[in-house]
């Protein structure tokens, strides 16, 4: 199977680098190169792409920003060469984080992790979290809610609430979209994980959430519910 992929880099010899490397597997198909993300957004909307080598130091516009700004991401392998973005790069649930100069032997291993079956789920079945000192597993499937409270959000499973340093855009990004939803603009929460729906709350173990007045529409659609609540 054919992966559509892209390059986002403003350095030439890192872009010529990795043109070089992808002309070599043959079931890579580069569509095009951009030296800046704001070009690179514009061609996503109307093109299928599967996979999009990104630098993260990038004038205007980095490659996190670039990152937050898309709302379905494709498979993203992060190409820099500066080690301290790698704890944001997984935050962003990329798929591999390549360390300049890097190998071609390196380079097929990152390809090598790019999901090719489409009956295989791309989105993994958990995220790893920066929270304190240390990155955090959480399963999707343990998640009720996601509070924010300030500059944090908090994660709510059965088991623990875990303080996380980031914004909502990000967190949706990381999330599977076919059971998470944002109901108000402090609350994420789990549909599969709601009890009962009366008014404008939801409840889901013994919380009580708002459901916000621009969300409540969508929300509705989604459950497939009727407006008369």
């Amino acid at each position: 199977m054919s992966i559509n992929c892209l390059v986002v880099d403003d350095t030439p010899l890192a872009v010529e680098k990795l043109e070089g490397f992808i002309s070599q597997v043959p079931h890579l198909n580069l569509l095009k190169s951009f030296n800046n993300g704001i070009e690179a957004i514009s061609f996503i909307k109307t093109n299928p792409v599967d996979l999009i080598f990104l630098d993260i130091q990038m004038e205007q516009f980095s490659g996190l920003q670039f990152l937050d700004s898309l709302l379905n991401p494709p498979q993203i392998i992060i190409v820099s060469a500066y080690s301290q973005y790698a704890i944001s790069g997984f935050d962003h649930s990329v798929t591999d984080y390549l360390l300049k100069p890097y190998s071609f032997e390196r380079f097929l291993k990152a390809i090598d992790k790019v999901k090719t079956d489409p009956d295989f789920p791309a989105q993994r079945e958990y995220m790893f979290v920066k929270t304190e000192y240390r990155m955090e597993r959480v399963n999707f499937s343990d998640i009720l809610y996601i509070e924010g409270k300030g500059a944090y959000l908090r994660i709510i499973t059965p088991k623990s609430k875990i303080m996380t340093l980031q914004s909502f855009q990000n967190m949706e990004n990381q999330l599977p979209a076919d059971n998470f939803m944002r109901i108000h603009k402090s609350f994420i929460v789990a549909l599969n994980k709601i009890e009962s729906i009366e008014r404008n709350r939801i409840k889901i173990g013994s919380e009580l959430i708002p459901i916000g007045l621009s969300y409540r529409e969508r929300f509705l659609k989604m459950i497939n519910a009727s407006d008369t609540l």
